[in-house]
């Protein structure tokens, strides 16, 4: 909640005032179409995926906004058709379960971007099997810091076509007024987890960020970088040269990629223009907006073409009007 107010304060209201004339390729929402095992009610849904052959994982806050001292599971498989759990994972692992990603073979990964209250869970990067087994951990539970083996707030994790892993550290840079040396970077690690490199500074100039929100990559290998408070995505080749940003896609949240390279990126930050904007990574042209008034962080589009959003109070779907 603390982050949603100090984005209000630093985004200005309908800052792509194009939006509302681009095509909308999608229906009308169907809110909280995903259930959860027993019933229970969702809490903030933070991220969505789609593993390799085409399984929906989407995150819940353990019932709220936080999973801190909570014994439900984190991260739930979606039945694409029905919307029912076909299994749960990750229970009593996160303190703040935050990005998620699904690697080519199936293995789910999420950040944990806060610190639990007795300081065991927290600033990790935690790998699981699709069962729940922890196959691999990056960082130290309940320590915040720089270097090579701490995190402050890890906000995603996204894994290179060669498994080299992508972590964007830095989640809670977001206030206007924050120290210099403030730590906001994208860190490369190995696909054992040994520390490769980082690179990035608290700032609004190149290979700078504020909030870097949500990684993808693309189909020339590139590494696209929500930095969500500076409105932009930057571009990265894996070794950290910056090549380019586009800030067509307003403050984004969360990125999602296809295979031909069209990007989907949402944002629930900018008041009037909250939704998802369609466009192409190859060029940063958008061409497509898809309004949600409860827009959240996390999108992907399943193989069936419909859009899921990752919301606030559940996972949202929407059909691809031509399914109509």
């Amino acid at each position: 909640m603390k982050i949603r107010i100090a984005l209000g304060l630093i985004f200005l209201a309908a800052t792509s005032a194009v939006a509302a004339n681009f095509l909308n390729p999608f229906g009308p929402p169907q809110r909280q179409w995903a259930k959860l095992p027993d019933g229970h009610a969702w809490g903030t849904t933070a991220g969505i995926e789609i593993g390799p052959h085409g399984e929906i994982w989407a995150i819940d806050r353990c019932g709220g906004t936080s999973c801190d001292g909570s014994t439900r599971a984190a991260v739930h498989q979606i039945d694409p058709k029905t919307g029912r759990p076909m299994r749960s994972i990750g229970a009593g692992l996160f303190a703040m379960p935050h990005g998620l990603h699904v690697d080519k073979d199936g293995n789910v990964w999420v950040t944990d971007a806060a610190i639990s209250k007795d300081k065991s869970q927290g600033q990790q990067v935690i790998k699981m099997s699709p069962d729940g087994k922890i196959l691999m951990r990056l960082g130290k539970a309940g320590v915040s810091g720089g270097g090579p083996d701490l995190f402050h707030d890890p906000g995603d994790v996204t894994t290179a076509p060669n498994g080299d892993i992508y972590v964007a550290d830095g989640h809670g840079t977001v206030a206007p007024d924050l120290p210099p040396d403030t730590i906001t970077r994208i860190i490369k690690f190995s696909p054992d987890g040994k520390f490769i490199k980082a690179w990035g500074s608290l700032g609004s100039g190149k290979s700078q960020f504020r909030n870097p929100h949500a990684l993808v990559f693309d189909s020339q290998g590139r590494l696209l970088v929500a930095d969500r408070v500076n409105g932009r995505i930057q571009v990265f080749d894996q070794n950290g040269k910056w090549l380019t940003e586009y800030r067509q896609f307003n403050h984004p949240s969360g990125l999602f990629i296809t295979t031909d390279d069209t990007l989907y990126a949402t944002d629930y930050n900018s008041e009037g223009q909250k939704g998802t904007y369609i466009g192409s990574a190859k060029t940063g042209k958008v061409t497509a907006f898809v309004p949600d008034a409860e827009a959240g962080e996390g999108i992907a589009l399943g193989p069936n073409g419909m859009l899921y959003a990752a919301t606030p109070s559940g996972v949202t779907r929407f059909f691809p009007k031509t399914a109509q």
